[in-house]
């Protein structure tokens, strides 16, 4: 068993350690014996989205995001007909934005997205808060429970009819610092704004990914256990710096915000 994991625009689009997430594919897939090849594609690579499992893009800024757009547009159909196929998608932040409808900068026109995810972002413009902090969210996803990382962004994300929220905020701000809900979850493409690396910090999340990209060759796959006792940890650790605890059920901690 195998799995391909692609990092698209590992060099333009990579804030907050954002790699880190690739590096977590690959050590829990080897841990398991799964094998992993990663394909890094630039700007203008030839590549096949229909041969990779995993797709991942990470953050970047405006200038960045204007470069990596045109070639982004330029692969829609190639990712749209990967996503249909069972490909999982993740991007994050700067690459979760251009995966949407448009996306409008504080300054200069509108960047059309690619129109996999359901959503429109905006930056309300000079002079309007960041929404940055530590951030902690109830995932949506069954069995994957609480999310923890970083978010800094100035743009607002709203979600349409067919996208989904992958959580619900108990702790930071979300698509948009109103209706508690954050990232997106289309089909086989995930979209959020939590950096940090993402994945480290959220092994149940990585299993979940690794677990619906083997699918697409495999079916159903069930992955032998790890020894997550230092991401636990980890977890654990970051939950107790932004005031939240997950115990249950229930959200509790200074700043959480109520069920």
């Amino acid at each position: 068993m195998d799995l391909r994991v692609c990092h698209l625009y590992p060099d333009l689009l990579n804030l907050y350690g954002d790699r880190g997430n690739v590096l977590v594919l690959e050590r829990r897939c080897r841990d398991r014996g799964i094998d992993v090849s990663v394909t890094r594609a630039r700007v203008g690579d030839a590549l096949d989205a229909r041969t990779q499992d995993l797709i991942f893009l990470g953050g970047g800024e405006d200038r960045q995001q204007g470069v990596a757009v045109v070639d982004l547009r330029r692969r829609a159909a190639d990712l749209g007909a990967a996503a249909a196929s069972g490909t999982v998608i993740l991007a994050v932040c700067g690459s979760y934005q251009l995966l949407g409808h448009v996306y409008h900068p504080a300054e200069g026109p509108a960047l059309e997205g690619v129109h996999l995810l359901d959503l429109e972002t905006r930056h309300p413009g000079r002079g309007a808060r960041r929404l940055i902090g530590n951030i902690a969210i109830e995932c949506s996803l069954p069995g994957v429970g609480a999310l923890v990382g970083f978010e800094n962004h100035g743009g607002v994300t709203d979600l349409g009819a067919g996208a989904t929220p992958l959580g619900r905020v108990r702790v930071g701000y979300g698509n948009n610092g109103e209706d508690k809900t954050e990232g997106a979850m289309q089909g086989t493409i995930f979209g959020t704004y939590l950096h940090g690396p993402l994945l480290p910090k959220n092994p149940s999340f990585a299993d979940a990914l690794i677990g619906l990209a083997l699918r697409r060759r495999f079916g159903e796959v069930r992955l032998a256990p790890l020894d997550d006792d230092v991401e636990s940890a980890a977890r654990r650790a970051a939950l107790a710096r932004i005031g939240a605890s997950y115990p249950t059920d229930r959200w509790r901690g200074r700043g959480a915000a109520s069920s």
